[in-house]
């Protein structure tokens, strides 16, 4: 029994060895083609991130309508070439803009999921949150730091957005 566990663990590991894992370009390859980047829970499940009809903003939306995005410390519209940057705010949402230039170089990968890395300004955050928009079928985005939300405006908080499966 022993002689055949050997033999098995040898054909294992010489299978191993021939077949090249390519760690390396799998992780490019995930940094340079672009994704649709999708909510995942009500009530944005299925929506995806793009920019509202009319007056750019980023929102959740369908996703007919949808755009592709190359992500790495920053996150670029392959539809429109904008960048997804974090504005400032005294509130604890953060609101976020496409804009020609990247100002916003904080973002990162967990997974499939969309993050500010530790080392940003901002440290490691992975929450969203999403209000109903005067847009029926958008939800505005804003980052999220905390519990506020804006006055007079429906949202809901702890929300995270994801790139497609990655299994």
């Amino acid at each position: 029994m022993r002689s055949f566990s050997l033999l098995a663990v040898a054909s294992l590991a010489a299978s191993a060895a021939a077949v090249p894992l390519d760690i390396a370009g799998d992780i490019v390859e995930r940094q340079t083609k672009p994704y649709q980047i999708r909510g995942v829970q009500d009530p944005i499940f299925h929506l995806y991130l793009q920019s509202l009809p009319g007056d750019g903003s980023p929102v959740m939306g369908p996703e007919a309508t949808s755009e592709y995005f190359t992500i790495g410390d920053t996150i670029q519209s392959s539809n429109t070439s904008l960048y997804l940057n974090i504005g400032e705010a005294s509130t604890s949402y953060l609101p976020l803009s496409f804009d020609a230039t990247a100002t916003t170089t904080a973002w990162g990968l967990e997974g499939d999921t969309i993050i500010t890395t530790n080392g940003s300004p901002y440290g490691r955050l992975l929450n969203f949150l999403v209000c109903d928009s005067a847009t029926a079928g958008y939800f505005d985005l804003f980052l999220q730091k905390g519990s506020d939300t804006p006055a007079g405006k429906t949202c809901s908080n702890y929300q995270t957005i994801h790139l497609p499966c990655l299994c």
